[in-house]
């Protein structure tokens, strides 16, 4: 028993392993401290939604050794993210920055909420109003020209 529970509990943890191979690790561990906390804001390219740091893929772990080989280099963290996003764009970054063209994205989702909240108050307004006049009964006129309409 304490072996399936041994067992379920290595097989549940081990998705939360980090994708970080030891061969990848820095000496320093002040510097590897700052690859971990810049990888992690990275998204792997492969991965949907996933950060460089746990990612398994080999694209994700070529952008780990690029972040570490920068650091190694003298770069600041702000330098390396530099990099990275000129030489695979700003889609490589987990929390997007609101500025140029994805202010543009930033903004839309709420304007359109309030635009269709907007339409949505005068519809149901409108057809409120339509609900209060009533119908009116005809005229004499009205019910006679009905009747000869109709061939009554």
């Amino acid at each position: 028993m304490k072996r399936l529970i041994l067992t379920l509990c290595l097989i549940l943890t081990a998705p939360m392993a980090q994708a970080v191979l030891p061969d990848e690790i820095l000496p320093d561990p002040a510097m590897e401290s700052r690859a971990r906390e810049i990888s992690k804001d990275l998204r792997c390219l492969v991965c949907r939604n996933e950060s460089i740091d746990d990612s398994n893929a080999e694209l994700a772990r070529d952008l780990r050794l690029l972040v570490r080989e920068r650091l190694v280099a003298g770069d600041s963290n702000d330098q390396v993210v530099d990099f990275v996003v000129d030489r695979y764009g700003e889609y490589v970054l987990l929390k997007p920055t609101a500025s140029g063209a994805n202010l543009v994205l930033w903004i839309a989702g709420p304007a359109m909420l309030i635009i269709a909240l907007g339409i949505g108050f005068v519809y149901l307004r409108g057809r409120r109003r339509a609900d209060d006049s009533a119908p009116q009964a005809l005229s004499d006129d009205e019910a006679a020209r009905l009747k000869e309409i109709m061939g009554e």
